[in-house]
């Protein structure tokens, strides 16, 4: 039955009651893929059956307003021809997963801003001869989610895209490894945005934006200060992602929160989407990210780059991190900031190193020209595809006077609280961390303020434990670092190997 204004807890755990329904037959990994469009199939279907009721008071009859939206589409946000509506869809007993996948691409066809969207999933697909969701689940699950109303006076869309962002966070939890293609959790979304800071007109961009939550705080950030204020001009989007299902999941998440974004589908590292007329990089105010962490990378993607990007240096063939940073950094207007989550290694491998050092030497090159804002080190066991502790490393190309030659170093490692199966940052740290770095103050045993003649003392190694040492912390090289640098040792050593060849070639020493 209806029921009005829905709070978040209500609605959260309906919404996971609902995707238990399919929890048993499908991989945690996948479930997602088939509970979230029929969730967005729900609030779509609410919302038009709301504009057509107050279209037929405006028109007369329910008939005429029918007749009209029919003619013109623009009237309504998404229309959905009456075989797609959610009264309709609960109708069916029979073959109701080719009538879902039918209803989905119909609601696609009409509506090209949902085309790749809605419509990727076959909800009556079938593996080794059997049906992945039988016609009885989706029954089942299409009962519990006609319970409650999703339409514009049942549900506000903040709190709607809250539990939307909860139901991502209960995937991740059970999808290991794969999570970290899709979600960064919520607490250091939010700790970024505050980092961030939008103001009214601001361009934020994403390039790796997964199902678009670090885009999505940065939204909420802006109403968050500034309201609904309509004088002030709104914040625009932008985000790319590789992965189709997450890409699709990224449009839906942004539709849900009522945001205005560009979502491109593709290959940032070697197809950046958002270019000027020109064919170079568009540039931003802010970018935020959480980039695969140690990405495999041919050289070739630096050496033959288009863009211009990597002019500090390339980095290892076996760790993008550098890469990511600097392809990030080409993507900022002259006084743009960035903040990307990135693993720990990539501020201090290299440092120490007797002779060259690809990440370094690209470290170095930051800091000398004054770059590197500040470096937070986050608490381990926080991200749902490693229990590895990561870095916010925060670059400001146009940093305030005060902070100039200076970088804010914060150790959050122990600001956390213990969770099932993460930790988290309880929100009083989340709040402690961003004062500290928006009032640039040292704090005794959480931040330190170095200057660049420091970090170049210490070879450029820009890890907080390394200034701000706490109690128990460990300072051996974790192991996926050691590899890294192994890895990059080898590389090193066959080019060296290389131009030796060619040098006794020329003098008739090699045969």
């Amino acid at each position: 039955m209806a029921q009005n204004n829905l709070d978040t807890k209500t609605l959260e755990n309906w919404l996971w009651e609902a995707a238990c329904k399919i929890r048993g037959p499908i991989d945690a990994p996948k479930y997602k893929d088939y509970i979230l469009p029929l969730i967005f199939l729900k609030r779509l279907s609410d919302v038009f059956e709301d504009e057509l009721n107050e279209l037929s008071e405006k028109f007369g009859s329910f008939e005429t307003a029918e007749d009209f939206i029919k003619s013109d589409h623009q009237l309504v946000r998404f229309y959905l021809p009456p075989e797609a509506r959610w009264s309709e869809v609960a109708k069916k007993t029979t073959n109701v997963g080719e009538y879902l996948t039918d209803a989905v691409r119909t609601i696609a066809r009409y509506n090209p801003k949902l085309q790749g969207v809605i419509d990727i999933v076959d909800f009556n697909a079938t593996a080794g001869g059997q049906r992945i969701i039988s016609d009885d689940v989706l029954v089942a699950l299409i009962d519990v989610l006609g319970r409650h109303r999703l339409g514009l006076k049942d549900v506000d869309p903040d709190i709607l895209g809250r539990a939307y962002e909860y139901l991502l966070r209960k995937f991740a939890e059970g999808s290991g490894q794969s999570a970290g293609e899709f979600y960064t959790p919520g607490e250091v979304a939010i700790l970024m945005s505050k980092i961030l800071d939008p103001k009214p007109g601001d361009e934020v961009y994403d390039p790796c934006c997964g199902s678009g939550g670090l885009l999505i705080k940065t939204h909420l950030r802006f109403k968050e200060k500034y309201g609904d204020d309509r004088t002030k001009y709104s914040l625009k989007f932008y985000g790319q992602e590789i992965l189709h299902s997450t890409y699709a999941m990224a449009k839906m998440n942004i539709f849900i929160h009522v945001m205005e974004a560009q979502i491109a589908l593709g290959d940032t590292m070697n197809r950046p989407a958002f270019l000027t007329d020109e064919g170079s990089l568009k540039k931003f105010d802010l970018v935020t990210a959480n980039p695969m962490w140690n990405q495999t990378f041919a050289q070739s993607v630096y050496e033959n780059d288009p863009y211009n990007r990597f002019v500090f240096g390339y980095p290892p063939s076996n760790s993008a991190d550098w890469g990511w940073i600097q392809h990030m950094f080409a993507s900022l207007k002259n006084d743009g900031k960035m903040a990307l989550v990135i693993d720990t290694g990539a501020v201090s491998r290299g440092s120490g190193n007797v002779g060259k050092n690809r990440e370094r030497d690209i470290r170095k090159e930051f800091v000398e020209k004054d770059l590197v804002e500040s470096v937070l080190l986050l608490p381990e066991n926080l991200f749902y595809n490693t229990s590895a502790p990561g870095v916010i490393i925060v670059i400001n190309k146009s940093k305030p006077a005060q902070r100039q030659d200076q970088i804010l170093l914060i150790n959050a490692s122990k600001l956390y609280e213990k969770g099932r199966p993460k930790n988290f940052l309880p929100d009083e740290s989340v709040e402690r961390i961003a004062e500290i770095y928006l009032n640039w103050k040292e704090e005794e045993g959480i931040s330190k303020i170095i200057s660049k003649e420091e970090a170049a003392k210490n070879d450029y190694n820009l890890s907080p434990s390394r200034y701000v040492a706490q109690n128990g912390e460990d300072e051996t090289l974790p192991l996926e670092d050691a590899v890294v640098q192994l890895k990059e040792a080898e590389e090193e050593r066959k080019e060296a190997d290389e131009k030796l060849e060619i040098i006794l070639k020329e003098m008739g020493l090699w045969n």
